[in-house]
């Protein structure tokens, strides 16, 4: 059977993502969804408090694009603030972190290249971040 090309947000189940908190992904554009083999985009809806622990993406580079909210982001030694309208770029194998700072949740379109499909090995968390955890 063929895969339609055109996807509906509301036929895309929602998942939580491993290493984020308040945090629900559709996966739109994928393997799974339209057959895409280079790319992936994700709309991401992340509330107060909400948000990605350091982590980096080995070989995998992403971009976000958000729609609604405003977030704190951390990447390679930078700072920022965003608000709708902005854009921001992850370099693949550099640290980053990303911060709920509206009281109203942060709708975001994210996109990877190659795709990542919240495949273990294609995420790096620091060696401390992975200590807490095993202490949880």
């Amino acid at each position: 059977m063929q895969k339609s090309y055109l996807v509906r947000t509301a036929d895309v189940p929602a998942y939580q993502p491993a290493n984020h908190h308040h945090t629900s992904n559709q996966r739109l554009i994928g393997p799974e969804t339209v057959g895409a083999q280079q790319m992936e985009m994700l709309l991401g809806t992340l509330h107060r408090g909400g948000g990605a622990l350091p982590h980096a993406h080995p070989g995998i580079e992403q971009a976000c694009y958000l729609l609604e909210g405003t977030a704190h982001v951390e990447v390679a030694g930078q700072s920022f603030e965003m608000v709708p309208g902005d854009t921001c770029f992850f370099p693949a194998d550099k640290m980053h972190v990303f911060t709920v700072t509206s009281e109203t949740p942060v709708k975001l379109l994210v996109f990877y290249s190659p795709p990542y499909g919240e495949s273990p090995d294609k995420v790096v968390r620091p060696a401390s971040a992975i200590s807490n955890s095993a202490d949880q």
